[in-house]
């Protein structure tokens, strides 16, 4: 089918889509021990999926949501032909394809929406998705821009969505653990956080190719510039040009300063002090720095050194440190800080057992979201706060100066030009 380019509210769409949130709004809860042991239910209590995105993390996602056995897959959506055909043969028979994700939400039928394109696509789908009345994953970096961001933020709370992000180290007990450790004071008074999340590549120029048979170029960049075919602007590699990304700083960025924040208790907040320096290539397509230094400071006198260099999330306190990372790393120094089980009085984030509520499998904890309407654990407004950080460090390094933000006002204070950079125009005739 061949895409029809124009802005999300089309004429109908929010009169007929505002009846369809009203009617999911109302949580149907059911009880963890009717999922069985591994999460199943019965076939027609199944929450019927679309999946909008099916090429590396977005098929990926989909695999761990299908695994629960509690969704059904009846759509699928991608503009490379190759792509949503191998997503549709993940499901049952019957598993309709589309090119233009609009369609997909027109469906009635529809429960959530996994949202696996690449960035510069985040906010345009899933402010539709809100608007249709669909529960959304979506995966990180959750937005391109911070106004982008902000917008997610205000559709998803005006519609009464349930969205996860897809920062799942949240999930994990090593990260969770770290965190816990940190707020309850098992390393002092808390100094300062080191993340470490590896640098961007380089390529050659390698000039313009021809578009792959079955992949509608124009709508794959949408709201971003034009620019013809080449294979490093799609795919994995997107992630090296600004026009639909922000590089590691957002894609790592987006985990481990995700965890700082966590850690430092500043989740629903931000720096107000930001700067950076990069090493930028100097030839070839790809155009993220190389290698970089951010440093965010907060009103509290604690402050995020990104680096990247390794791959670690560190806290560093007056009486020691603590380091996590993927594969369930967890050391500190002293090293009794981590053995030591927490105590009643400690701080346990993300926990309560009247309600049930934990988190040690990310695309379930969105599930049961869905189903008992509580917010999950990475929430659309953490989301939005921990990308945030990561833009803001890269308009420092882009600019390679020192930048004042308010978190209050969500606004960079004193720097027109910076100022700027909080929001891009989009291609017509897409817009927010």
């Amino acid at each position: 089918m061949k895409a029809k380019a124009g802005k999300v509210s089309r004429r109908g769409f929010l009169a007929k889509s505002a009846g369809a949130a009203a009617a999911l709004a109302a949580p149907v809860i059911v009880p963890r021990a009717a999922l069985g042991g591994a999460g199943n239910v019965a076939a027609n209590d199944r929450l019927a999926l679309g999946t909008i995105g099916c090429g590396g993390q977005g098929r990926g996602d989909l695999g761990a949501l299908l695994g629960s056995g509690q969704v059904e897959l009846v759509a699928a959506c991608d503009v490379y032909e190759n792509n949503r055909n191998e997503a549709a043969s993940r499901g049952r028979t019957g598993v309709q394809t589309y090119n233009d994700f609009r369609a997909l939400l027109d469906r009635a039928d529809i429960d959530l929406v996994n949202v696996g394109t690449p960035d510069h696509w985040h906010a345009l789908i899933v402010i539709a998705a809100a608007q249709a009345g669909k529960d959304i994953y979506c995966q990180k970096p959750l937005s391109l821009t911070i106004e982008e961001g902000r917008a997610m933020v205000n559709a998803v709370r005006r519609y009464n969505r349930i969205l996860q992000v897809g920062s799942q180290q949240r999930s994990e007990f090593s990260f969770r653990r770290a965190c816990e450790l940190v707020q309850s004071g098992r390393i002092g008074k808390l100094v300062k956080v080191e993340t470490y999340i590896g640098g961007n590549p380089s390529c050659g120029y390698d000039g313009w190719e021809p578009v792959p048979e079955g992949l509608d170029w124009d709508f794959y960049l949408g709201p971003a510039p034009w620019v013809p075919f080449n294979r490093h602007r799609f795919i994995w590699d997107f992630r090296w040009f600004w026009d639909y990304s922000g590089g590691n700083m957002t894609d790592w960025g987006a985990h481990h300063n995700d965890i700082a924040q966590w850690g430092m208790g500043t989740q629903f907040t931000g720096p107000v002090e930001i700067e950076g320096r990069g090493e930028f290539p100097r030839s070839g397509l790809m155009e993220t720095p190389n290698r970089y230094k951010a440093i965010m400071k907060y009103k509290h006198g604690v402050y995020i050194e990104c680096s990247s260099e390794g791959n670690d999330c560190k806290f560093v306190g007056a009486d020691g440190w603590i380091v996590c990372n993927r594969g369930g790393r967890l050391q500190s120094d002293p090293p009794d800080i981590v053995k030591e089980p927490l105590g009643a009085n400690d701080v346990h984030l993300y926990w309560d057992a009247k309600r049930q509520l934990y988190s040690d499998d990310h695309y379930r904890n969105f599930l049961d979201a869905v189903r008992t309407r509580i917010p999950p654990i990475a929430d659309v407004e953490i989301g939005f706060r921990s990308i945030t950080v990561c833009h803001l460090a890269n308009i420092a390094t882009r600019l390679g100066r020192k930048i004042q933000w308010d978190p209050d006002k969500e606004a960079i204070v004193g720097d027109e030009e910076a100022a700027r950079w909080v929001s891009r125009p989009m291609r017509k005739p897409w817009r927010l």
